[in-house]
């Protein structure tokens, strides 16, 4: 019955976001919202709504490391499997806004969620300027969305639809909404119970459970959106997508977890000495990618998989006590991480410079 209850959850998440998705978008476009702003909002925002469900429901059942957990463990996912995946599939094409903007962004709201956490708590005051940053970057994308190139305009058409097919088809869009919203309700508190049964099973914490199978479970609409328009050949949705997605989960939905909880939300010793300090070196290892001639290759893609392989070999050494753990974890910090670090700063460096060349030619 836990596991039937568990993939029903998810089930209905991913459709719940897909509903909810679809519905939204439609009707934002009869509003006259830009459908970069729709890309990068109600898009990466609506795949991000399972996250949000889990997450609100794991606060107000006292699970709060289900919650965070959720959160980081999404946003290592996003990335590293993700965009690995999708950039396998096709190089996937980086816009410059993600590079000057939304990718410091998100590094930086990394960086100021740990900081937040040091105490071991994310409080109301904290929640609520997260929500608040939330706020202001949804009206920056506002007014830069004037500068929308046709390219993108044609882009998200195909995509969403027309204004015109979307005007005579109100019912069916509400109630997309409708149903959505209901799938993502019932679906959170099937996968928030089912994953805390999990745990209490196998002997195994809450927050792992979080950071893995419930993490991965969220992400799946993620999945879905990028892969798809990586095989369509709408490449930057599939980045702009991860992007959004991991901006929303930190400012959205710890946000306004921290502001809904009664005590705030309970940050784990281990999360903050491990799995942030992850977090954010993984939102850090994406500039540089992306500065390589603004496309992710194939190669660049199979790094970023086998970082998530690893971190979640890490992960499972770890819960289970292996022997093998201080090899790995060694082997890890002292030659693969450093390794791969010169690497990217070199490849940084070389693309800088070949710009530069090209500028004075």
């Amino acid at each position: 019955m836990t596991i039937l209850l568990f993939v029903v959850g998810l089930v209905f998440l991913i459709l719940g976001a897909e509903a909810l998705v679809r519905g939204s978008s439609r009707i934002a476009t009869v509003f006259g919202i830009s459908p970069l702003v729709i890309g990068l909002t109600v898009v990466a925002f609506g795949t991000s709504s399972p996250e949000l469900a889990v997450s609100v429901k794991s606060v107000l059942s006292s699970q709060s490391n289900i919650a965070v957990g959720n959160v980081v463990g999404s946003n290592i996912f996003n990335v590293l499997f993700i965009l690995g995946l999708s950039s396998l599939i096709v190089p996937l094409i980086v816009s410059q806004q993600l590079v000057r903007l939304d990718v410091p962004l998100m590094i930086a709201m990394s960086i100021i969620t740990l900081i937040f956490s040091l105490d071991g708590n994310l409080g109301r005051v904290e929640g609520f300027a997260l929500f608040v940053s939330l706020v202001i970057y949804i009206w920056f994308l506002i007014y830069q969305s004037r500068k929308e190139t046709s390219a993108v305009k044609e882009e998200y058409a195909r995509e969403f639809g027309s204004d015109e097919s979307v005007k005579n088809n109100w019912a069916k869009n509400i109630g997309l909404i409708l149903g959505g919203l209901t799938l993502l309700i019932l679906g959170s508190r099937w996968l928030v119970d089912s994953a805390v049964s999990f745990a209490q099973y196998f002997g195994v914490s809450e927050l792992v459970i979080g950071l893995t199978i419930v993490a991965a479970g969220t992400s799946l609409p993620e999945v879905v959106t990028s892969v798809i328009a990586a095989v369509r050949g709408e490449r930057d949705i599939a980045v702009g997508n991860v992007v959004g997605s991991n901006l929303f989960n930190i400012m959205g939905v710890l946000g306004l977890t921290s502001i809904i909880a009664p005590a705030g939300v309970e940050v784990s010793i281990a999360v903050i000495r491990f799995d942030m300090p992850v977090m954010i070196v993984v939102a850090m290892a994406c500039l540089p990618i992306f500065f390589t001639g603004g496309v992710i290759s194939r190669q660049e893609g199979a790094l970023l998989l086998g970082y998530y392989v690893a971190y979640t070999l890490y992960l499972i050494l770890a819960v289970s006590h292996h022997d093998a753990l201080p090899e790995f974890s060694a082997t890890m910090l002292y030659f693969v991480i450093p390794l791969t670090a010169v690497t990217i700063v070199i490849i940084a460096l070389r693309e800088l410079r070949n710009r530069k060349k090209k500028q004075s030619e």
